[in-house]
């Protein structure tokens, strides 16, 4: 019998390849109203550069992109201004991005200063000694400022809520290759975080997991968009995201493949809550810089 001409990777085989992957945090995309007005805000109260702007009139949209750092090695913010529209829907399901700052008194004291919001005044968290602070964005996005000795990556989190934890743990450990890095249980303040990624979350940028007890379903409203992830496969990639759906849930939205036009190749995808996440091509994402 003659044999197949691509032979299948089987699936076990396929199970290791996130963990094999280099992978990292690459941006969070989201929606807000008005571009400029959230330039100045993270750039003046939250200490943040502006790293690159486009304007795409063809398509009525323009981005900007925002950090701490060159976007070849640190974790961004890709916003999205959609012309005409200045309004948008956070949802019940979005949560906050954190930043990690040696002097969350100072950093609250700076934000006040330029008539910023700040929704939790500094201090520690209760049931620890951690200090922590909120601002809220012009969009009222939700900014976690935390005390935090000196890091590489400032831009340290993004939290969103799930309906199932273990279910979702199994989900990024599987399809993402993300590390369990902390699991911790609040019953007093009855829920349950995890903290996924793929390094210490003291050097790097990870995903916060909550799950509040009783709550399976939120809304995702129209403001928060994804998070992107570089790889160096994405048809692999892909593959495996594939038969982790089947076994818990969530789907592809994209097949692997290059973008029309800038070439780059990625696929997406939503976890069991809807969650969207992008994989790139780690090569191709590069030479879009």
């Amino acid at each position: 019998m003659a044999e197949a001409a691509n032979p299948v990777t089987p699936s076990h085989e396929l199970l290791e390849w996130p963990k094999q992957d280099k992978r990292r945090f690459l941006h969070a995309v989201y929606r807000v109203g008005d571009l400029e007005r959230t330039i100045k805000f993270y750039t003046e109260c939250l200490g943040m550069k502006l790293l690159r702007k486009r304007d795409v009139p063809e398509e009525k949209y323009a981005n900007a992109f925002l950090g701490f750092g060159p976007e070849d090695s640190h974790f961004v913010l890709e916003l999205t201004y959609n012309y005409g529209v200045d309004k948008y829907d956070i949802g019940t399901g979005f949560g906050h991005f954190a930043i990690a700052t040696q002097d969350v008194y100072k950093l609250v004291e700076d934000i006040k200063a330029k008539g910023g919001t700040i929704t939790r005044e500094p201090g520690p968290v209760k049931g620890g000694s951690t200090v922590i602070a909120f601002a809220k964005d012009p969009d009222g996005y939700l900014f976690e400022l935390i005390q935090r000795g000196p890091t590489p990556e400032p831009l340290c989190q993004v939290m969103l809520r799930v309906g199932d934890l273990e279910r979702s743990i199994k989900f990024y450990e599987k399809a993402l290759g993300m590390r369990l890095l902390k699991k911790t249980d609040r019953p007093e303040q009855k829920y349950t975080i995890a903290m996924m990624g793929y390094a210490d979350e003291y050097e790097t940028t990870v995903l916060e997991l909550t799950y509040n007890y009783g709550v399976t379903e939120y809304t995702k409203g129209n403001a928060y968009a994804q998070v992107a992830i570089s790889t160096n496969d994405v048809y692999k990639s892909a593959e495996v995201v594939k038969i982790v759906t089947q076994e818990l849930g969530g789907k592809i939205t994209r097949e692997p493949g290059p973008i029309p036009g800038i070439n780059t190749k990625i696929t997406s995808f939503l976890d069991p809550d809807g969650w969207k996440t992008v994989l790139v091509d780690h090569e191709d994402f590069l030479k879009e810089l």
